[in-house]
């Protein structure tokens, strides 16, 4: 009996059919079942005690069992219900490893007692597709020729799968290629295997290597597949030559580059490799030896090297061609071209050619004139090569091109050899390299002198101070003249203009050294006199024209303290000593006497001071030393002396000084003089004279300048009426002035200090002021103020007596 028994099957194989096939033969009693590999465990796979006729009840006292297979237990029997279960994993591919029989059973005994019975039992295990195929080497290598012709067959390992009948290896996947695919063979035992062909030849030098992926696939539901890589090396030929980056080169190269430095690296390549791709460079026919010379080629590396010095003035373009051969048998070649272009270097400096200069030349040349021409040059090139010109900036010239690297200097502003006599004219040219290059060259110009400039005086006007008294003949001063320019127009001579001052020519009081300027003095002067001359003087040079200038000269003559004070009051007609009368009753602080001296010499020496250089009592009398003013310190007593004796000193402020003095006898009285009583007369009123200091100083200083006047006026009319000089000349300290007066007639003084204060007042308005004694009337006098029309010799001969009287008798008292 043959049953079929379907079971259900867990685990990761899904559902799976239980085939159960009883056959019961009496002859060999074997009961028949098939079940799939690898179902679960706990699974049942049929019911044996019902297949084999066994009560269920019975089966544990009759103590059913299945013998052991192999040491593992695959099959048990649940003695309770009598089903055959899987007891243990069952892997067809480890019971039946042979592959020559797609069937595998598994044959084993069921053994009952009581009484003892043996069950023969067969279990078919049928294969499911639970094994992949699989390559035995994960990587195929194969090495092709690039010279292996199209269609070439090449053997691959086959794949093994497991797994039998539908579930092992059935075909055969190549992963896509241009050059390769593959073809599926069946072996006498039914398996696949692929052989590898050629369907496209192999170029190295596209595709060295081609790495492939071979795949084979089962039949069994779902399929199941393993792969393997086939890496196909090529192997390279002499098939290619070798070839340089570039066909053509350009390369820049600076001249006066360093031997052995670098120019370039040349890099050919050969596709092939091995000893076909190692490459010889070399020179080709076509390069100069000249090129050979100077650069150098290795022939291992390609680099070109400097190997002499290179000139860009000499060669400036090189040309070689150079040749790449490969090592492979029938050695193949490339060759490229090479353009050396050597690049100017800033090495020479610019230069510059005087082509004509003019010099000396005269001071008044003309501006814009062309003194000089240059050029320029430089054997650079491009900005190297371009050369600027200049000169300094302050030159009074300029640069002006006139054609091709040719310049003309010119004047640009007026010349003056005084100011500057020549001229350092640098020119200095630059190129326009980096850096840049310069050169110079320096010329001198000289300028010839023309007599353009006057005779220059350091002054325009000398005021020189001259000493009264000087001896004639004496050097006064040094007036020298500049002329800048050379030579004769350089030589001065000195001229004094002439000039008349009094019928006087200026040439008779002084005289000038026409070669040197010094200025002497021909005659001695006199302050008293001539105080001053103003002249001018001429330096002519001796160019042609002559050129000339003046300078004034103010000679100014200095006093010297050469006059003694005269004592002009009070008044010593009859001797040297002059007696006064005062009453006794006179109050402290009378004015008693008044001094008054005179000085023709300047205001500075003729500044008077007095001094007593006697006095009987000099409790009594002071004297003020800048009026003269005798006045009393106290009354008179019964004890004081009736007669007083003053010694006055009058000293001017010379150096050394000169004094005068006067004696004055005072006489006491007890009564007023009388005299006093006839000042009614006198149109004056005394409280005008309160200051006589200041007076005093003017007077003197007037006097001193009428004084001169005079002598001068007198001169000049003596020279003039020769026949009428029998007279005595008059003193020069007799005419005070020759203005108007108004004051007509005489007035009657007989007081010396008020004699005074009328001579003072009445010179300040410009009247001639004399003085002379009255006949017969003691010490009274006749002071007249006249008029300018009163002629000048009468009253000159009156005031000089009577003024030379009281200059004798201050002598004498002196």
């Amino acid at each position: 009996m043959e049953a079929h028994i379907s079971a259900q099957h867990w685990g990761r194989y899904g559902s799976v059919f239980l085939l159960f096939s009883a056959v019961l033969n009496t002859a060999s009693a074997v009961t028949h079942y098939s079940i799939p590999e690898e179902m679960e465990e706990g699974s049942d796979v049929a019911n044996l005690a019902a297949d084999l006729g066994l009560d269920v009840k019975t089966l544990s006292k009759r103590r059913i069992r299945l013998d052991v297979i192999a040491n593992k237990k695959y099959l048990d029997v649940n003695k309770e219900t009598g089903q055959l279960y899987i007891a243990e994993r069952i892997d067809r591919e480890l019971i039946c490893t042979a592959k020559t029989s797609t069937s595998c059973f598994l044959k084993m005994e069921a053994i009952v007692e009581n009484p003892q019975r043996i069950f023969y039992i067969e279990l078919e295990i049928m294969d499911i597709n639970d094994n992949a195929p699989n390559f035995r080497r994960d990587t195929i290598n194969l090495d092709i020729s690039e010279a292996t012709q199209a269609g070439e067959r090449f053997s691959v390992n086959n794949a093994v799968d497991l797994d039998v009948g539908a579930n092992s290896v059935k075909t055969y996947h190549l992963s896509d290629s241009d050059h390769f695919n593959i073809e599926i063979q069946t072996g006498r035992d039914g398996s696949k295997f692929a052989d590898l062909i050629l369907k496209k030849a192999l170029d190295r030098e596209q595709q060295a290597v081609h790495n492939l992926i071979l795949t084979a696939v089962d039949g069994g539901v779902p399929t199941r597949s393993g792969t393997a890589s086939i890496t196909v090396r090529v192997l390279d030929t002499n098939d290619n030559a070798p070839k340089f980056d570039k066909d053509n080169y350009k390369i820049d190269i600076m001249e006066n580059s360093p031997i052995g430095s670098l120019v370039v690296k040349l890099n050919a390549t050969d596709l092939d490799e091995g000893t076909n791709s190692e490459i010889l460079y070399s020179y080709s026919l076509y390069t100069s030896e000249k090129t050979q010379l100077t650069f150098d080629l290795n022939p291992n590396n390609g680099e070109i090297t400097v190997k002499e010095l290179i000139n860009y003035e000499d060669f400036r373009i090189y040309d070689m061609e150079v040749i790449a051969t490969d090592k492979g048998p029938n050695s193949l070649t490339g060759q490229c071209k090479l353009t050396i272009l050597v690049t100017d270097m800033n090495d020479n400096h610019p230069e510059i050619s005087i082509k004509s200069f003019q010099s000396p030349v005269k001071e008044v040349i003309a501006v814009d004139t062309v003194i000089a021409v240059v050029s320029v040059s430089d054997k650079d090139s491009g900005d190297n090569g371009i050369v600027d010109i200049r000169i300094a900036d302050k030159l009074p010239f300029a640069l002006r091109e006139s054609s091709n690297n040719y310049y003309e200097l010119v004047v640009s502003q007026p010349l003056d050899r005084e100011k500057v006599p020549e001229y350092e004219i640098t020119f200095t040219v630059t190129d326009r390299g980096s850096p840049p290059l310069s050169d110079n060259e320096t010329m001198t110009l000289e300028l010839l002198d023309v007599n353009d400039n006057v005779p220059q005086f350091p002054q325009s006007f000398y005021t020189i101070p001259v000493m009264e008294n000087n001896a004639p003949g004496a050097l006064l001063s040094s007036l020298t003249a500049f002329d800048p320019d050379l030579h004769e127009n350089q030589y001065l001579v000195y001229f004094i203009i002439e000039k008349e001052i009094v019928n006087t020519s200026m040439s008779m009081l002084f005289s000038i050294n026409p070669e040197n300027g010094n200025l002497y003095a021909l005659k001695t002067f006199d302050y008293e006199i001539e105080k001053e001359f103003l002249f001018h003087i001429e330096a002519r040079d001796s160019g042609v024209p002559p050129l000339s200038s003046n300078v004034t000269v103010h000679i100014i003559i200095v006093d010297q303290n050469d006059n003694t004070p005269v004592i002009v009051s009070p008044w010593r007609a009859h001797g040297s000593v002059v007696e006064e009368k005062i009453p006794r009753s006179t109050d402290k602080g009378s004015l008693v006497s008044k001094v008054i001296a005179i000085d023709t010499d300047s205001v500075q020496n003729s500044r008077i001071t007095y001094q007593f250089l006697q006095v009987t009592d000099a409790t009594l009398f002071s004297l003020d030393q800048y009026n003269g003013e005798i006045r009393t310190m106290r009354m008179f007593s019964y004890r004081d002396p009736r007669h007083q004796r003053l010694v006055v000193i009058a000293k001017d402020n010379g150096d050394p000084a000169l004094s005068a003095t006067v004696t004055i006898k005072l006489s006491t009285v007890e009564t007023a003089v009388k005299a006093y009583s006839d000042m009614t007369e006198v149109p004056l009123e005394y409280d005008i004279f309160s200051d006589l200091n200041v007076y005093l100083v003017i007077g003197l200083g007037s006097v001193s300048f009428l004084l001169l006047i005079t002598i001068l006026v007198t001169c000049v009319l003596k020279c003039q009426k020769p026949k009428l000089s029998k007279a005595a000349p008059p003193s020069r300290n007799s005419v005070i002035s020759e203005r108007n007066s108004t004051i007509a007639d005489s007035t009657l003084v007989s007081n010396d200090a008020y004699w005074y204060s009328l001579f003072l007042a009445e010179t300040r308005k410009g009247k001639l002021v004399v003085r002379q004694p009255v006949p017969k009337a003691g010490s009274r006098y006749i002071v007249s103020s006249l008029p300018r029309s009163t002629g000048l010799t009468e009253t000159s001969d009156s005031a000089a007596s009577t003024l030379q009287g009281s200059t004798t008798t201050g002598s004498s008292s002196s």
